[in-house]
């Protein structure tokens, strides 16, 4: 019989009108790694959020360590019963030192003081057991992300965690990062301990587990082994087709500097020069990729080419012409195309319909502004109906608001947009975050073929994988500088890890 730690059998959860989790089923053992992975939106998150009592579920049955809970699970009592979850949002308070945010709710006392040497020395009982390797005395603000990721780790453990659930672990990690946290994963499970691995990373998920269960469309599609398993046979359970994620490498046909960005300082949403002496060059025909572990300069310098904040000092020009003081519109009139890092709030306009946001760029220029200035419906529509079936937007309905799509079909809409505008320069910033395996692989090859007109393009984002796939050059950002520039072609994981991490091993 098998030693489950954790049953979740059929499984409803609705949010309105919106079938979450439609009779979905997941199993644990104790002692194993077992991932759950699907497309966005396919469920998989929720059900997690559903075993650690978040949400109640709808109907069907939750058992952890042979005791039925399905009707009184919230976090507290899940984490009575050893199920601990690490967000991909961290909940850590960054102006407290690591010890504090382990302890914080859970300090052990002596009399009515909190007793600091009593939790220093399970803080390092977590750290000698596991080599997690941190620092106790510093504060959030002085940690890289990994570190602050094994923070949330000794946090479970110390309120008793036996059962992990960790949601997209791996996002925001340098390569040598994860290979860190696969070691504590490991040591973690070698200890009896049992992980729940949440992620879209199919190479990480068939390194990682034990077992790996796929959802799609809120439904369960079946459970296998990590090691009889490959990335195509995953990736057809998730979306029903095969899908080809590596594009074709097709060697640039560099031309005149499309983007010139020349000592370029700018702030931070909190801090002053989050961009420090920026300068890099990108030609037509070719992508440069920027690279780095989240939070190092990479969004500041987006929206600081593209207008939307405020250059400090330096100098930005886009097909030869000098645009630093230019307002975000006139950027686009000077050859700009932008895919900006967040949809929903600088992308599109929630509240519109898909035909109007595939025109708003253009609606003051013909065809769509009409004679003595009236908007011509028409040319609207047949741009959005011509759009809309060449990016696969669902549903085709131009009339749809973007509210009620999907977020791949969102970011269909925002590319399809900014691709139709004929731009000589193009900022893809974070272009397939946050969507599911066949939009990402439409994307990808609209990318490459702009290439091929010889559209100049920086690709910014924090997928390696994607970084490596579509770049001729790659530069790594670190604090807010360039700290490399490596070859596209040629360059390793090992190297863009040690340069994202500031030049160290």
């Amino acid at each position: 019989m098998d030693n489950y730690v954790v049953e979740m059998e059929d499984i409803h959860k609705s949010f309105g009108k919106v079938h979450a989790v439609s009779g979905a089923s997941f199993n644990l053992r104790k002692g194993e790694i077992h991932s759950l992975i699907g497309e966005n939106g396919a469920g998989k998150s929720t059900m997690m959020k559903l075993l650690y009592g978040m949400y109640p579920i709808d109907s069907g049955r939750i058992r952890i360590n042979q005791e039925d809970l399905s009707g009184c699970l919230s976090p507290k009592a899940a984490i009575e019963h050893g199920i601990g979850m690490v967000h991909q949002e961290f909940m850590l308070v960054n102006e407290l030192t690591v010890m504090e945010n382990i302890i914080l709710g859970f300090e052990p006392r002596r009399g009515i003081s909190i007793d600091f040497k009593q939790a220093r020395a399970r803080i390092q009982e977590y750290i000698d057991r596991y080599g997690l390797s941190i620092e106790p005395n510093k504060k959030i603000t002085q940690i890289s992300v990994g570190q602050a990721q094994r923070v949330e780790i000794i946090k479970t453990l110390l309120r008793g965690a036996t059962t992990i659930i960790l949601d997209e672990p791996t996002g925001v990690l340098a390569p040598q990062e994860v290979t860190k946290l696969f070691e504590i994963l490991n040591g973690l499970r070698e200890a009896g301990n049992s992980i729940v691995f949440i992620s879209h990373k199919l190479n990480e998920v068939l390194e990682i587990s034990d077992r790996i269960s796929v959802m799609r469309d809120s439904r369960y599609m079946g459970t296998v082994n990590g090691q009889d398993t490959n990335v195509e046979e995953l990736t057809k359970m998730m979306i029903g087709r095969n899908v080809m994620l590596d594009v074709e490498r097709v060697p640039p046909q560099t031309g005149q500097v499309v983007l010139r960005v020349e000592g370029l300082w700018a702030p931070g949403d909190k801090e002053k020069s989050k961009l420090r002496d920026v300068s890099l060059q990108v030609h037509s025909g070719e992508i440069v990729g920027i690279a780095g572990v989240d939070g190092n300069g990479q969004s500041e310098l987006a929206e600081a080419i593209a207008g939307l904040r405020t250059a400090e000092k330096g100098k930005i020009e886009i097909a030869g012409q000098e645009v630093t003081k230019l307002s975000p519109k006139k950027r686009r009139d000077k050859g700009l195309a932008h895919i900006p890092e967040d949809r929903n709030v600088l992308g599109l306009n929630r509240s519109a319909s898909t035909e109007i946001n595939m025109a708003v760029i253009d609606l003051d220029k013909k065809p769509f502004h009409g004679p003595g200035g009236a908007v011509n419906k028409k040319a609207i529509r047949e741009n959005a109906l011509t759009l809309i079936k060449e990016f696969d937007v669902r549903p085709a309905n131009p009339e749809t608001l973007t509210s009620a799509l999907s977020g791949g079909n969102a970011q269909k809409v925002v590319v399809a947009r900014e691709l139709a505008q004929g731009k000589r320069f193009l900022i893809a910033a974070q272009p397939t975050r946050g969507i599911d395996v066949g939009a990402i692989e439409l994307i990808r090859n609209y990318l490459v073929e702009e290439k091929k007109k010889g559209t100049g393009g920086l690709l910014i984002s924090t997928e390696l994988e994607e970084v490596m796939t579509l770049s001729d050059r790659i530069l790594v950002m670190y604090e807010g500088k360039i700290a490399g520039e490596l070859d596209g072609a040629k360059a390793t994981e090992l190297e863009l890890g040690r340069l994202m991490l500031g030049g160290g091993e």
